[in-house]
Formats: C-alpha cells, structure tokens, sequence
C-alpha cells in the first residue's frame, strides 16, 4: 500500500498524548493518527448511514394519514363498544 506524507498541527498537549499512547501501543505516531483517521472514517460513514436509513423508514404521518387514523380510531371504538 503507497503511503503520503502529511504535515498537521495540532496543539501541544494533543501531541504529548499521542506520543505517549503511540508508545503504549508499540506503534508509530504515524500508525496512531492512520488508525484514528480509520476510525473516525468508518463512524462518520455509519453516521450517515444511520441519517438516510432514518429518512427512508420515516413513519411520521402526514395531516392526511392523521385525518384517517382518527376515522380509523373512532370506527374501530364504535365498533368495540357494541360487542361490551
């Protein structure tokens, strides 16, 4: 796989931490921040996964849809009323 070399900034603090844990892990800052990017990649896409699956399975009714629910409802009372 080609790799691309990239410069960042970041602030101090950010960098000390991700020395720190790049160490823990036994891996290269490089490794961490391909990591991490993969990461955040992968939710972000999940994110908008999740938005359109949301819109398409949209339930909510419409003031239409609402007019005969409340038809549908009163019928449906009505009708188990008279078997009480």
């Amino acid at each position: 796989m080609s790799t691309t070399k990239t410069a960042i900034s970041i602030q101090e603090s950010l960098f000390r931490e991700t020395k720190v844990l790049a160490n823990k892990l036994h891996v290269s800052r490089s490794e961490l921040f391909a990591r991490a990017m993969r990461d955040f990649i992968r939710k972000q896409q999940n994110r908008q996964l999740l938005q359109q699956l949301n819109m398409a399975y949209d339930d909510t009714p419409n003031a239409e849809e609402r007019k005969w629910q409340g038809k549908v409802k009163n019928r449906q009372r009505k009708l188990v009323e008279g078997e009480w």
